[in-house]
Parts: C-alpha cells; sequence; structure tokens
C-alpha cells in the first residue's frame, strides 16, 4: 500500500513538473511576449523577457530535479521493491533525456550567447554595426526560440507517452 501511494506521488509530481515546463513556456509565448512588446519599447522589452526567461530556466531546473528523482524513485521501486508498472519506458527515458540536454544547451551556451549579441546590438550607435549587431542576434535567437519550441513539443509529448502507460492504453487499443 505505501509503495502504491509513493508510486502516485511520483506520477503526480511528474504530471506537476511537466505541466509547469510546458504551461509555464506557453504562457510565456502567448501572453507575456505579446504583452511586454506591445507595452514596452524594444531594448526595455528585450531586457525584461531576459529576465523572465531566466526565471523561467530556473523553474525548469527544479522541475529536471523532480523529473529525475521521480524518475530513480519509480526505478528503484521497480527493482528493489519489486513493483510492477513503475518503471520508466524506454521513450520517456528518451525524451526527458533529449529535454534535458537541449535545455542545458538553451541555458549554458545559447541563452547567455543570445543575451549577450542583444545587448551588443543595443549598444550599437552607427548604423551599420547595429544591422550587423541584430543580424547576430537574431540568427542565435531563432536558434534558442526554435529549442525552445521543441522542448515544448517533447514535453507534451512526454505527458502524452506517461498518460498512455498510467492508464494502461497502448496504441490506442485499451488493455
Amino acid at each position: 500500500m505505501a509503495a502504491r501511494r509513493g508510486l502516485l506521488t511520483c506520477y503526480t509530481l511528474e504530471v506537476v513538473a511537466l505541466a509547469v515546463w510546458t504551461g509555464g513556456l506557453v504562457v510565456i509565448v502567448t501572453s507575456v511576449i505579446p504583452a511586454v512588446f506591445n507595452s514596452l519599447g524594444m531594448e526595455v522589452g528585450g531586457r525584461f523577457l531576459a529576465r523572465v526567461f531566466d526565471g523561467y530556466n530556473r523553474a525548469t531546473l527544479g522541475v529536471i530535479l523532480v523529473l529525475v528523482a521521480s524518475s530513480v524513485m519509480r526505478e528503484w521501486a521497480a527493482r528493489v521493491g519489486r513493483m510492477s508498472g513503475g518503471q520508466l519506458t524506454r521513450m520517456e527515458a528518451l525524451l526527458l533525456t533529449t529535454m534535458i540536454v537541449i535545455g542545458a544547451l538553451i541555458m549554458v551556451v545559447l541563452g547567455p550567447q543570445s543575451v549577450a549579441l542583444q545587448e551588443e546590438a543595443f549598444a550599437a550607435h552607427e548604423e551599420g554595426a547595429r544591422k550587423l549587431a541584430y543580424a547576430a542576434f537574431f540568427r542565435t535567437h531563432t536558434a534558442v526560440r526554435g529549442l525552445y519550441l521543441l522542448n515544448l513539443a517533447l514535453g507534451i509529448a512526454l505527458l502524452a507517452v506517461k498518460v498512455r502507460a498510467w492508464t494502461g492504453l497502448s496504441g490506442g487499443k485499451e488493455t
């Protein structure tokens, strides 16, 4: 009975964590970004959104910790506690690992690079230098935006895989 509650707790934490990861990005993209750029200028808005994404990335780190800890607990319960149904599927592991790698790439490499290029573009005064700086920024920014959206799609796919596994539905058939 306690093992079942532990498994249910893991499942619940995973759903909440993925809701924060995917839902947070949906809110930022659909509500925050348009509101910022419709209310603030380019420079102020860009700097504000850099801080918004810094906060989102910190939340994502917490989400990753919850998802990894829950996955480890489920695997442990399946192996040591011989609890069936708790083990992580290969697809769950693949999707989560891919999301973590993409998130790390954004947070550690491309995100900071994009912010630095944005600041260079804002600081450029000469028209030619400004155009070049904005072109460099938008190249990196486009990659970062694409990776965020890819992670959103992967997160939704991971939720679907988890729900399918937990409900016993496989390939559209009830088992």
